[in-house]
C-alpha cells in the first residue's frame, strides 16, 4: 500500500517589512518589542532614501516633506525604568 502523497501548498509572499517614515538620515533600532526586540543599532543612509534594518528588516524611508520636532525614537516605553519614568 503506497502512501498518499502530500498536497501541494502555494507560495505564500512574505509580508512586506514595516515602513517608518523618519526626517534624518541617521536613525535607531531596536526591534521595538522591549525585551522581546533586538540589540540597538544605528544605521546612515548615506545617499539614498531609505536604510533597513538587518535584524528585524523595518525599513527606514526618508520623508521629504515638513520637517517636525518629534522624537524619531519608536518605542521609547521599552528604555523608561520600572517606575515609568
Amino acid at each position: 500500500m503506497r502512501p498518499e502523497p502530500l498536497p501541494i501548498q502555494s507560495e505564500v509572499a512574505p509580508a512586506p517589512p514595516e515602513v517608518i517614515v523618519v526626517h534624518e538620515h541617521r536613525v535607531m533600532c531596536d526591534g521595538g518589542g522591549g525585551a522581546l526586540g533586538h540589540p540597538r543599532v544605528y544605521m546612515e543612509m548615506g545617499d539614498s532614501d531609505f536604510v533597513e534594518c538587518g535584524y528585524c528588516d523595518r525599513r527606514f524611508v526618508l520623508s521629504h516633506g515638513e520637517v517636525h520636532d518629534e522624537s524619531e525614537v519608536i518605542d521609547p516605553a521599552a528604555y523608561e525604568g520600572s517606575s515609568g519614568r
